[in-house]
């Protein structure tokens, strides 16, 4: 009998968010609301649309395994040499092609946690410890939330070949401000690779944030991850990208891409959406002034939101999550929850997110019952429910 290897046995199973359309069939609805996965509200940029058409006659042939065009687009758009750009198959290839080849066995892979759930699991295949830091509260009395990267930086040691730092982090939405990032990078020695994961940068208002790309340059041991996934609308082709000041960084992740795995259609569409960047800044400040409009609606319900810097927001809600997740999900609202910690809700359109707080208010009321109403410190403070 051939057997997987005993890391990749071990792996759990990824859980995509569920199908909406089928959870409208099982409640027998007319449609349900996914606000699970992160995606825009939007459809497809009109680019998007006339470039995937006209590429759609070329599919029979392989696409470009370089993605010059693409790679020169993002060099041209960031003022850094096409050396130090690598396109990939979404950043979750990407973070797998960092770890395979900045990891050997035996070394060490850093990040807080929680944070963004493929980093212990890229850890354990590449056959490297997970060193993984606990959140602290944003705000004092808060639930932990956002980085302690003095705790991450004296994690560091000789063995530790990478570093992730997820700003803004998922699943919280917080994010860290330049000083305090600054002062990380710098006390991190310059044999370990920090790469600043950035998918949700385009939803960035907080002026005090810095842009990871600004605070790379100089700094050979520095690397940036963002996609198209998110604010640029194409979730469902799967393209994303690294930039390193050292090229020599940027070289070594090339060497473990996966040949042709950025499709002909993902290069053209990401070219495009790059042209229409004055719409998707349009398309993003309506995500976030309806950021803001659900997170003042949850706190207005007695909920502890910290300020997201994402296209979704937190709630932590400790123990109360799942059994409040799966009663939202009852009603026809599909989110994200992470047993014991929180549940990330994606900002949908005004009419999801009205949906989604209808139903969270008879949601609470079923995970807690008269609790909600009377307890200090129940879910409306993020504090868990004993």
């Amino acid at each position: 009998m051939v057997s997987a290897r005993p890391a990749v046995q071990a792996l759990p199973a990824y859980k995509p968010g569920r199908n909406p359309a089928d959870l409208a069939r099982e409640l027998g609805v007319d449609h349900a609301v996914k606000l699970a996965s992160n995606e825009v509200p939007f459809p497809p940029l009109p680019a998007v649309v006339q470039a995937l058409s006209a590429t759609a006659g070329e599919t029979h042939r392989y696409p470009d395994n370089g993605a010059a065009v693409l790679t020169a687009a993002l060099a041209e758009r960031y003022g850094v040499a096409q050396e130090q750009v690598v396109p990939g198959c979404g950043a979750v290839m990407l973070c797998q092609q960092l770890t395979q080849s900045f990891n050997d066995p035996g070394t060490a892979l850093a990040f807080a946690w929680r944070s963004f759930e493929m980093y212990p699991l890229l850890a354990q295949v590449a056959g490297a410890r997970s060193t993984q830091v606990p959140l602290i509260p944003s705000v004092p009395g808060g639930a932990p939330d956002t980085h302690d990267l003095d705790a991450l930086a004296a994690a560091v040691d000789e063995t530790t070949r990478l570093v992730f730092v997820c700003n803004p982090n998922n699943p919280t939405g917080t994010a860290v401000r330049r000083a305090g990032l600054e002062r990380f990078l710098d006390r991190v020695p310059g044999t370990t690779l920090v790469v600043l994961d950035e998918a949700y940068r385009e939803f960035v208002t907080d002026p005090d944030v810095p842009d990871g790309l600004e605070l790379m340059r100089g700094r050979p041991n520095v690397a940036v991850l963002r996609t198209f996934s998110k604010a640029w609308g194409l979730a469902g082709l799967r393209v994303g990208y690294l930039v390193a000041e050292d090229p020599a960084v940027a070289d070594a992740v090339r060497r473990t891409h996966v040949p042709f795995s950025v499709s002909s259609l993902a290069q053209a569409a990401a070219v495009a959406a790059l042209g229409s960047a004055d719409e998707v800044a349009r398309r993003v400040a309506a995500v976030v002034a309806e950021r803001d409009r659900l997170t003042a609606a949850l706190r207005g319900r007695g909920l502890q939101v910290p300020d997201s810097q994402a296209n979704f927001v937190w709630l932590p809600l400790g123990e109360a999550s799942a059994p409040t997740a799966a009663a939202l999900e009852a009603r026809g609202v599909i989110t994200r929850p992470f047993a014991g910690e929180g549940i990330r809700v994606t900002v949908g359109t005004p009419e999801e997110d009205d949906v989604f707080l209808a139903a969270l208010d008879a949601a609470l009321d079923a995970a807690l019952g008269s609790a909600r109403d009377t307890a200090p410190d129940d879910v409306r403070t993020g504090t868990p429910v004993a």
